[in-house]
């Protein structure tokens, strides 16, 4: 779904206050300190550049495959060759990342996607791509994708610390939708000039850039692990154990698990609206252009929702977000309508905002509360919910309007992904969570709760009368 801080001058203590000082620029708050650290200034360039090299592809593949095949089954069966893949693997990627050096392991499979974009890239320019070898390529760098993911919340908990995270995810949410912004038009740009293949060297290139930087980036890794006591050795750490431990630490927060649920639906509703919605543009809504005018006001509603992210900071920020993210429901409608043309554009660019809003307050919460050495796990589950929801979209979008008609799918996921991500409201964690925060850290490295290999230490050594 995930994954995207703040001055010392606040009118009061409490991390999601009101800024003081409202006259500034928005993007000046929003950039503030942040780019100052080198170390967040090295993962930005390179995550910035990766994620407009991927923002390329999309369109470039799907153009590509049907120019080559003439089939959608085909397009069909390269996008589920990159995602089967990463889907099986992102929880044993989170391990990984909680286990090694995230920025090593981010380095390494960024090489590895650049690889597999290289060689997809290679096989379009070739005039004859072989659909066996597309597909290859992409799953591996579907299972790239499933390791390195799980690092990124990690390395900016490393990179910026305390007050500065929201800005910092702030300024990459800005950065993603500016992304998504400018990476159709670029991809058209490339196929039309130099061809398909070209987006994927870039791609590659943009993957090899972001390792390069991250060669250069250097941090200090917390894990919230206890001093080493030879009285009481660790266990012996298994795979299973690791999947388990990290679940544990979802599990026993309420606000989380259930914030999950509801971004998992408005995951699947989306997909209803990427599934229907060209059509429906494109017969109802005056053309193809209609379409391309909602895609680009929700790449502006993104870009806008992040900046705003960086500069509002809710008081309870896990409930604002949600209810932003409520605010899905307003495109559907307008599709189910279907509403003229400029409503359901404006509809839809509100329902970019709000997530563009929740993304980097979501990232900056979980981030702060749980514990460096299980991030990459629980971030890894995050995302695990939200990709598996968006096929489920895709496959009972189209049976159900095939059925009922459109309006009848629309409908139903108007109305589950407002219910649920405003219901999320009547969970007491999600209520309370940063109402009662009424001192900010300073910035410096986080203090977070030992994770739950830690605790079990801790209990083991009172239990023996070992002092820890």
């Amino acid at each position: 779904m995930g994954r995207s801080l703040q001055t010392a001058t606040e009118t009061t203590a409490s991390k999601y206050s009101l800024p003081k000082f409202r006259h500034r620029n928005t993007v000046r708050r929003v950039t503030a300190h942040s780019l100052s650290l080198s170390g967040f200034r090295l993962l930005f360039i390179g995550r910035t550049v990766s994620t407009l090299g991927d923002a390329v592809v999309p369109a470039a593949l799907a153009i590509a495959i049907t120019r080559a095949t003439g089939s959608a089954a085909a397009l069909a069966l390269v996008l589920g060759c990159a995602m089967v893949p990463k889907l099986l693997l992102l929880p044993v990627g989170g391990v990984v990342g909680d286990r090694f050096d995230p920025r090593l392991v981010a380095l390494g499979f960024d090489l590895v996607r650049a690889l597999a974009q290289l060689l997809v890239g290679l096989e379009l320019l070739d005039g004859h791509p072989r659909l066996s070898h597309v597909a290859a390529a992409s799953a591996v760098g579907g299972v790239a994708s499933a390791f390195a993911m799980p690092t990124a919340s990690p390395l900016v908990a490393a990179t910026v610390r305390g007050e500065l995270r929201l800005r910092a995810n702030a300024l990459l949410g800005t950065a993603t939708g500016a992304a998504r912004l400018g990476g159709p038009a670029l991809a058209g740009l490339l196929v039309y000039t130099a061809g398909p293949g070209w987006a994927f060297v870039l791609d590659g290139a943009s993957f090899v850039l972001s390792a390069a930087l991250l060669a250069r980036l250097r941090v200090d890794r917390a894990t919230g692990d206890p001093a080493p006591d030879d009285t009481v050795p660790d266990a012996p750490r298994s795979l299973r154990r690791d999947l388990a431990e990290g679940w544990s630490e979802v599990r026993s927060r309420d606000w989380y698990w259930t914030s999950l649920i509801a971004h998992g639906v408005w995951n699947g509703a989306s997909a209803v609206l990427l599934t229907l919605g060209p059509l429906i543009a494109a017969t109802r809504l005056g053309g193809d252009g209609a379409w391309v005018a909602l895609t680009q006001a929700g790449a502006v509603g993104l870009l806008v929702g992040s900046l705003a992210a960086g500069r509002l900071r809710p008081r309870r920020p896990v409930l604002a977000g949600n209810l932003a993210l409520a605010l899905h429901g307003l495109p559907l409608l307008a599709l189910a309508l279907p509403a003229p043309a400029p409503v359901a554009v404006a509809a839809q660019a509100v329902a970019m905002a709000g997530l563009g809003f929740l993304n980097p307050l979501w990232e900056t919460v979980v981030q702060q509360d749980f514990p460096p050495g299980t991030l990459a796990r629980v971030t890894s589950y995050d995302w695990l919910l939200s990709l598996a929801a968006a096929p489920l979209g895709y496959v009972l979008a189209p049976l159900a309007a095939g059925a009922w008609g459109d309006r009848v799918p629309l409908l139903a996921a108007a109305g589950l992904v407002t219910v649920v991500c405003a219901g999320t409201a009547a969970v007491p964690g999600v209520r309370r969570y940063g109402a009662r925060r009424t001192a900010a850290p300073e910035p410096g490295p986080p203090t977070e709760r030992p994770p739950a290999r830690a605790r079990d230490q801790a209990r083991a050594r009172t239990r023996t009368g070992v002092k820890g």
